[in-house]
């Protein structure tokens, strides 16, 4: 369908990222796909990039550790702590660039990730708090609106055929 909702707001002032989008998918479905590594790894990496999880313990105070891999093999590292967990409704994350010894970038971002279902239609509200306005800046620089909508394109494409 594609009356669905997607709004991507980026606030400088506040050096804050808000998404929110809707999904022909029920909860479940869509809250594994945020949270189960091995779906993540289909869906989060913006073709032609692929995401690899070397380990992901989804409980409060666990990691995710994954790669976005280019085409040529180049390894860009991330490392996301879970900070909570309500299940089905809500996770926060702490989220940085590492390299691939796990040595964290000096600044990274918190993410709040909000879920609801009403009617076959699951929404996903994600607010993204950046500790630097410069992080921000590099982060979208980089390319980071374009391959978010890329990597929920691969979403839709992936709820597609778990619904089928």
């Amino acid at each position: 369908m594609s009356d669905l909702k997607f709004d991507f707001k980026v606030d400088k002032a506040q050096k804050k990222v808000y998404i929110t989008r809707e999904f022909e998918a029920d909860l479940d479905l869509v809250w594994d796909a945020f949270t189960q590594a091995e779906l993540l790894d289909q869906w989060v990496a913006p073709a032609p990039f692929k995401a690899r999880t070397k380990y992901m313990n989804f409980v409060v105070g666990g990691k995710r550790f994954y790669a976005m891999v280019s085409p040529e093999g180049q390894e860009g590292w991330i490392i996301q702590e879970y900070k909570s967990i309500t299940p089905k409704t809500n996770f926060k994350l702490y989220n940085v660039f590492s390299d691939k010894d796990e040595n964290p970038a000096p600044s990274g971002s918190d993410w709040d990730y909000s879920f609801h279902e009403e009617q076959g239609i699951t929404t996903v509200s994600i607010t993204i708090y950046n500790e630097s306005l410069e992080r921000m800046e590099k982060m979208i620089e980089m390319g980071f609106t374009e391959g978010f909508k890329a990597s929920i394109t691969n979403l839709e494409k992936l709820l597609a055929l778990k619904r089928n």
